[in-house]
């Protein structure tokens, strides 16, 4: 039992890397305009609309609302980091995928787009996704209930943060714990629940080695 449940978390970790590496990359908003369809949805906005909140859509006729918000920090972990974006992209409360159309691109539905402001702040309004189905198993197994999240800072190129996870995801074992604490990822929710709706605070260090040098 425990080697299953090990190689279950196994799989698990590699599909929602496998997820994140598939939207492509882009260093410029400039160089992607003109080949819309392969770059990636971090550049699908018009960046003069963008402030340091968004909402996902159908936020408001989803169960188990949930505000996301904290502080992205500088790589040196404390100065705040003006003019970053951060898009994310998640499964709705079944764990499906909601897919639509755009100029022939496809893209998922329930995402959104924030940039911070000078005190690197952000906040998303967005639901608690349900667990999707792992496509690599058979028979089909649910993994990880998990949002997506991809960040680019002025002038280089975006790239993938971890999965955010949620702690009270009961396949969030002991074992899988412990190998993001070995790993030193920090991605899990503690969600709080206030009024009707549910809170998490996630602060955001830049990655040094995507500084684009």
């Amino acid at each position: 039992m425990k080697n299953l449940l090990t190689l279950f978390c196994f799989v698990c970790f590699v599909v929602f890397s496998y997820a994140q590496n598939t939207i492509g990359t882009k260093n410029d908003l400039k160089e992607t305009s003109s080949n819309y369809k392969k770059q990636n949805p971090i550049y699908d906005y018009s960046e003069n609309q963008l402030t340091n909140t968004d909402t996902i859509p159908d936020f408001d006729t989803k169960p188990n609302k949930l505000k996301i918000t904290g502080t992205i920090f500088k790589s040196d972990g404390v100065t705040p980091a003006k003019d970053v974006l951060l898009y994310v992209y998640q499964p709705d409360e079944n764990g499906d995928y909601v897919i639509k159309n755009k100029n022939d691109k496809r893209y998922i539905h329930h995402r959104g787009w924030i940039k911070t402001d000078a005190e690197g702040k952000y906040t998303f309004y967005t639901f608690i996704p349900g667990s999707a189905i792992i496509p690599i198993t058979f028979p089909r197994k649910r993994g990880f209930k998990q949002i997506f999240p991809v960040i680019k800072e002025p002038g280089k190129p975006e790239y993938n943060l971890n999965a955010f996870l949620f702690d009270d995801d009961p396949l969030l074992t002991k074992s899988c714990r412990k190998r993001l604490k070995r790993r030193g990822v920090d991605c899990i929710l503690k969600l709080e629940r206030k009024a009707d709706i549910y809170v998490a605070t996630k602060n955001i260090i830049l990655d040094e080695k995507h500084s684009g040098i």
